[in-house]
């Protein structure tokens, strides 16, 4: 059974965002397997960045996460595991 680790950051869609939350990942030498981007909120003034990770533990996604809220234009972040049956 493998682990994923899923992450969702809320942030202020401003043109750093996003590289400063990816940088995060890239400084715990992991490389994610997905994520997606989308713009949000009724003028489109927030960015939900979605990340999926399967070769970090718990302890790493943990640490990750709690890396991410200090991300400057970071509003909120929230994680968890998923089990992936082989």
């Amino acid at each position: 059974m493998t682990q994923t680790y899923c992450f969702s950051v809320q942030a202020e869609a401003c043109p750093a965002a996003l590289p400063r939350v990816l940088d995060v990942f890239a400084l715990y030498g992991s490389v994610p397997d997905q994520c997606y981007t989308q713009r949000a909120g009724s003028g489109g003034e927030e960015l939900v960045i979605e990340v999926q990770m399967s070769d970090i533990d718990a302890d790493a996604a943990d640490r990750i996460a709690r890396r991410l809220h200090r991300v400057v234009s970071v509003q909120g972040v929230l994680w968890s595991a998923k089990s992936l049956h082989a």
